[in-house]
């Protein structure tokens, strides 16, 4: 009796098997692509903190600003400091502190514990979402340069000299405010803007402690970030 069944090479079998790993590979790669958002449409932050914007330092060269594609007035000078004698305290205590941004209200409350001690109105994004979620503050920079958006489209902007930015998530902050004064409505590319005194007082209470010979300070263990909560969902007008 003749056999008919042909043997199966086992090299042949790993040969199929490799084949189909890697056309599994190519699939999935091709799907990730498809659900990741394109560049063009991935939100930016406000500002991308590296060696040359979180120096803190006021830079008297800039002369312009942009926001929106038009022209607006530069800080041309710095802002006057607070001294020990004339600055504005929150509040007495260092613990339990926590910033709240609700952005269904376009509103920003300091807390100590339960207690609110201030509060302002804001505006949140309006051209890239505000992230929502808890953060603590991880860097503060009296003053730093903002920019992006598209040329010729009417979201460019170009802002040196923001001052009092508390970034608590990447590139995204609590900052003043010089460009508008439209507080209560989104405005921003992904930042909280408020009015530049309320950013003021707020630098001075939240953590970590800038020391007063600097205009910069990254948070450690030895001196932590005020607790940022951002909730709700910014109106659409």
């Amino acid at each position: 009796m003749i056999n008919t069944k042909k043997s199966f090479s086992p090299s042949l079998f790993l040969l199929l098997l490799t084949l189909a790993i890697i056309a599994g590979l190519l699939i999935f790669s091709t799907s990730l692509k498809r659900l990741a958002p394109s560049k063009e449409n991935t939100p930016i932050a406000c500002a991308v903190p590296n060696s040359q914007t979180l120096t803190g330092e006021f830079d008297s060269l800039a002369t312009s600003a942009w926001w929106l594609g038009e022209s607006v007035t530069p800080l041309t000078q710095p802002l006057a400091e607070a001294t020990p004698t004339n600055r504005q305290v929150l509040g007495e205590s260092d613990s339990n502190k926590w910033i709240e941004i609700d952005l269904d209200k376009q509103h920003l409350y300091a807390h100590e514990g339960d207690a609110i001690i201030f509060e302002t109105p804001i505006s949140s994004g309006k051209y890239a979402p505000t992230p929502t979620g808890e953060y603590n503050i991880w860097y503060k920079v009296k003053y730093t340069k903002m920019s992006g958006g598209i040329k010729g489209t009417g979201t460019y902007y170009y802002l040196p000299n923001v001052p009092y930015t508390m970034f608590f998530y990447q590139g995204y902050g609590v900052h003043g405010t010089y460009w508008h004064n439209n507080f209560g409505h989104p405005m921003s590319h992904g930042c909280v803007n408020t009015p530049t005194p309320a950013a003021a007082r707020l630098f001075d209470w939240a953590s970590p402690v800038v020391p007063e010979d600097k205009n910069s300070i990254m948070a450690s263990p030895d001196n932590p970030g005020t607790r940022v909560v951002v909730h709700g969902r910014a109106p659409k007008n």
